[in-house]
């Protein structure tokens, strides 16, 4: 009669079975979960712990629209389509201006922000001074100074960002940029030289516009001022002639490099150029130093004070040590030019005097 129990008064079970239901809760094993869902919940977890921010509002979006423009102003430029190469800079300086007053005025600064901004007014000038200097507007030392700082720059970003990203360092999370993990704090020196490149490249995109706003007749008259005061100019090679143009219709659209350099160019806006051309390689070498100086250009996230410290101390290295490397390189660059100025100005004089001397002997 023991082993039998009365369940509802209809119904006989065994006493043993009484229990079936509340078994496991009596020390049974529980099944284990799948690795999916246990992975699935580790996310989770992770999510929850980390913060993460609002990547896509209004000035995070003019952000990544200068990121888009910059190869396309390159572009533009080899193509020599001045007009809407000019244009299209315009917008991203306008945008550059805009995109933080948004951000400040609404509070909606984003670690992103304070990253890609940078980023893309970088990528900007890199490939707008690159295309320049290929079509002959600017120097090569100049332009190797202003390549090298946002390179050295960018390779010290990707060492910050390796260095403070939490664990754990996947190649997902190191491209999920709502992931906080440090903030760049952009120098004073380097924003008046981001003011004074801007000014420079405008200027110098300009150029072909001022040509085209001349008429073709100013244009044809070059190649006759500069026969007349070739005994004056034998130090600078001619400029393109546009004699022809009338023969090649391609020939009708200046360059930047020729109307730079050409004769009938305003004395003073050469001059003009030439100064902001210097002002901008010394605030760039400012610039550039002064992040491989200043603790307080990058802060690194976190609670761990000395490896903040020591994380910090390593991309000011990276910085110092990159920059000097493109610091020779320009110098290298430049002293090249020199030397090969030189000489095309000598063989230049000596073919003078032999041709003076054949002139005189022949009258």
């Amino acid at each position: 009669m023991g082993l039998w129990v009365s369940c509802e008064g209809s119904f006989f079970r065994p006493a043993g079975r009484l229990f079936c239901s509340t078994a496991r809760a009596c020390g049974e094993p529980q099944p284990k979960k799948p690795l999916l869902e246990k992975t699935k919940e580790l996310r989770g977890r992770l999510k929850s712990l980390t913060p993460h921010e609002q990547v896509w509002n209004v000035p995070n979006v003019l952000t990544f629209s200068r990121l888009v423009a910059a190869p396309a102003v390159g572009y533009l430029i080899l193509q020599d389509q001045h007009a809407a190469a000019f244009g299209l800079f315009a917008y991203a300086g306008i945008t550059d201006l805009v995109d933080g007053w948004i951000a400040r005025r609404w509070k909606l600064q984003t670690v992103v922000g304070s990253v890609v901004d940078p980023m893309a007014d970088k990528l900007l000038m890199a490939i707008t001074v690159g295309c320049l200097a290929a079509k002959g507007a600017l120097p090569g030392p100049l332009a190797i100074l202003i390549f090298g700082r946002d390179a050295s720059l960018a390779v010290a970003a990707i060492y910050y960002r390796y260095a403070s990203l939490p664990l754990p360092k996947t190649l997902a999370r190191y491209w999920d940029f709502s992931l906080p993990s440090a903030e760049v704090h952009p120098t004073t020196i380097s924003k008046w030289n981001t003011f004074l490149q801007l000014a420079l490249i405008g200027l110098t995109l300009s150029f072909p516009l001022l040509a085209i706003a001349a008429g073709p007749a100013d244009v044809e008259q070059q190649p006759a001022i500069t026969t007349t005061t070739t005994s004056t100019t034998t130090s600078r090679p001619a400029p393109p002639a546009p004699a022809s143009s009338h023969d090649d219709p391609a020939a009708e659209k200046p360059t930047y490099a020729s109307f730079l350099h050409s004769p009938t160019t305003d004395p003073r806006l050469k001059t003009t150029v030439s100064g902001l051309q210097l002002l901008v390689g010394a605030t760039t070498l400012w610039s550039g130093f002064s992040y491989a100086v200043l603790k307080n250009a990058v802060t690194i996230l976190g609670t761990d004070e000395r490896l903040k410290a020591r994380q910090g101390a390593r991309g000011r290295a990276v910085v110092g040590v990159s920059f000097a490397l493109v610091c020779a390189a320009a110098v290298g660059w430049g002293l090249r030019e020199w030397e090969g100025g030189q000489r095309r100005v000598a063989e230049e004089e000596w073919r003078g005097r032999n041709g003076g001397g054949k002139g005189e002997g022949s009258g």
